[in-house]
């Protein structure tokens, strides 16, 4: 479903994304945020619990939070906003309402173009609101828990103008405003944690007519299921207008159920005089000083479009592409990023990268090493492994004390035990550097070691050697990986393939 038509109708989608706030604390009290690891109901306080005569009190962290966020979209910010209540009964909802800013937000009108996209998305708005608390519920004892560890969290809501047109769009919309965000330290952006949700707009039209009837898919919690839900909220309202001229598509709040990948309905829609908005009376206006707003702009960090141009611009010609950068950028945008406020010391992949070539090394080289925690599925953090040891790996690698399975194998050893012993002690415990650097010798495709390990493996793996006879060579890959495990990845395995298929033949 690329085609910005699909079978002459147009789509129309727009999407509101609840961001939960980097903060240690809730927004209205001073009650820490928490994590799924917690226990239920341990990160309250009697504000978020709704206990009478409790009042909020307003954190200061999440407002600055809030204007990184604004002012990396390019919105406007509003010198004066206001708080409102939103009137809805669920179990969920302590107090019976949800404090948002629906009359008057924050931040209006901004801009933001995905890294893949080209074209910009408009952003409506942005406002500051609590998170509800999370119901657990038990269907075959037809009862549900509340766990108010939630309750009150700070959110960000970013509401685009109806401007994305296909699935793919608002894939790509998503995973860079993810991007965006935690490269500004306003959220860690994990869908999966719950961090990062999305509320989905759809409508079809004939091209030249008005929009159709738009309906909300509520709480998509990955970029997977995003597609899938307007895809499917695609393919069910054409059924309905194509099947019956005089029908209407309805409007409505639908979940998504990804054990089926089918959309539901949840209720019809509800239009702002359903919520009840009206000002909340304990909170009063919020102001922001235009000397506020530049001070947090000069603290802002690089934006994600910025920093691939400068990379681009300062390792192309040392043989880094745009590939190996996004490679980096990837690692960053995956990294985890902590809760305690301390992320000034905990350096990202790029600053990482920038440091390790800044002592000379070779910048290729060095991408690629990164690049390998990609491969091992390891999520990147400096605390693993120090900039200097990585400098001692990249070295060792370098003067070819290691083949490239050995380095892989000491590489996985760093990431999985830590330490700050010599890089080079590691390796020499592990029996994985050669004897006599720089001029070593390596098992070559003439040595006789080389071809006793490769008649061991054909002794070893009778079964394999047969399917390589009856001509699958894919079994070939299983044959060199266990020679390169008894060898400690000591062979070349190219050598290792060439002379298997002599002795084989």
């Amino acid at each position: 479903m690329s085609r910005l038509l699909v079978d002459g109708w147009q789509v129309v989608i727009g999407i509101e994304t609840h961001v939960q706030l980097r903060s240690k604390q809730k927004l209205f009290s001073k009650a820490p945020t928490s994590l799924l690891s917690h226990s239920p109901n341990t990160r309250f306080h009697a504000f978020d619990a709704a206990f009478p005569g409790t009042l909020p009190r307003l954190n200061r962290k999440c407002l600055d939070l809030a204007l990184r966020a604004a002012l990396a979209l390019g919105c406007t910010v509003n010198e004066r906003s206001s708080f409102d209540r939103k009137h809805y009964f669920y179990s969920d909802q302590p107090a019976g309402y949800q404090i948002t800013q629906h009359y008057s937000p924050f931040a209006v009108r901004g801009l933001f173009t995905p890294t893949k996209l080209g074209n910009s998305i408009r952003i409506k708005q942005i406002q500051l609101e609590q998170d509800t608390a999370k119901s657990i519920t038990n269907p075959s004892k037809k009862s549900a828990l509340i766990d108010l560890n939630r309750a009150g969290t700070g959110l960000l809501e970013i509401v685009t103008e109806p401007d994305l047109r296909t699935p793919e769009q608002a894939a790509e919309y998503v995973r860079s405003l993810q991007e965006l965000l935690r490269a500004v330290g306003v959220s860690d952006g994990n869908m999966e944690m719950g961090s990062l949700r999305c509320d989905v707009n759809v409508s079809i039209n004939r091209p030249g007519e008005p929009h159709g009837t738009r309906c909300e898919v509520k709480n998509l919690n990955s970029v997977k299921f995003i597609v899938a839900a307007i895809e499917y909220e695609i393919s069910r309202q054409r059924r309905i207008l194509e099947n019956n001229s005089s029908a209407e598509v309805l409007q409505e709040t639908r979940r998504f159920d990804h054990d089926v990948w089918k959309t539901y309905k949840m209720r019809s829609k509800e239009d702002a005089p359903d919520y009840r908005y009206m000002p909340d009376p304990n909170l009063g206006t919020l102001v922001f000083s235009q000397e506020h707003v530049d001070s947090v702009r000069r603290g802002m960090p690089s934006l994600p479009a910025s920093t691939r141009s400068r990379l681009l611009q300062t390792y192309s010609s040392k043989g880094v592409t745009e590939r190996d950068i996004e490679v980096l950028m990837n690692l960053d945008a995956n990294r985890e990023i902590p809760y305690d406020g301390a992320e000034s010391s905990i350096l990202g992949a790029v600053a990482y990268f920038e440091q390790l070539c800044s002592r000379n090394r070779d910048p290729k080289i060095t991408q690629n090493v990164l690049g390998q925690l990609s491969a091992l599925g390891k999520p990147f953090s400096s605390e693993l492994i120090s900039v200097d040891r990585m400098g001692e790996f990249i070295d060792l690698v370098v003067a070819k004390r290691m083949t490239r399975p050995s380095a892989k194998l000491l590489l996985k050893q760093m990431l999985s035990r830590p330490s700050n012993a010599p890089v080079n002690h590691l390796a020499a415990e592990m029996d994985l550097l050669d004897t006599d650097p720089p001029h070593h010798k390596t098992m070559s495709a003439n040595d006789d070691l080389v071809r006793d390990i490769c008649l061991r493996a054909i002794d070893a793996l009778p079964s394999e050697i047969a399917a390589i006879r009856g001509g699958n060579q894919n079994v070939m890959n299983k044959v060199v990986g266990w020679i390169m495990r008894e060898t400690r990845g000591k062979v070349d395995p190219n050598s290792a393939k060439t002379i298997l298929n002599q002795l084989l033949r």
